[in-house]
């Protein structure tokens, strides 16, 4: 009877206590967090453009879209490759062969000539490609129409 009582003793006096301490977690929570938010703005990619600023509102929709850039020298990209004005085409069609909801946005550089993107968009409606667009930038606050 003596044993079991001083075991007890022992047992409750010698108990551990089962803690998560968070304090490590959270610091390599906001380390990460910290290089994401630094790193996401270099993420972005495609050409460097000045897009027209215009009113608007953006275009709501589920399908995808595949953007096509137009430098102000006048050549085509599709993401970051460079691509002839011959070759758009069969690219695309590949494209929507994939997926028949495709649309595409063309990004035409402000200092672009007008000439070229017009093109494109004629060798778009000329493939058969309805769900065309440009993008472009929200005008600044404030900023009134010209």
């Amino acid at each position: 009877m003596f044993l079991q009582t001083e075991a007890r003793r022992q047992s409750l006096r010698y108990q551990r206590k089962a803690e998560v301490n968070i304090t490590n977690l959270m610091d390599v929570m906001m380390v990460l967090l910290v290089v994401f938010m630094v790193a996401a703005p270099l993420m972005t990619s495609g050409i460097a453009l000045d897009l027209p600023k215009v009113g608007g509102k953006a275009l709501e929709g589920d399908e995808t879209s595949i953007n096509i850039s137009v430098d102000k020298d006048g050549y085509y990209y599709i993401g970051e490759t460079e691509i002839a004005a011959d070759k758009i085409v069969e690219k695309l069609n590949a494209m929507r062969a994939e997926n028949s909801e495709l649309s595409v946005t063309i990004s035409g550089d402000a200092g672009a000539e007008y000439g070229r993107v017009i093109g494109l968009m004629a060798i778009l409606k000329e493939a058969g490609f309805d769900k065309v667009g440009l993008k472009t930038e929200p005008r600044p606050r404030g900023q009134k129409k010209k």
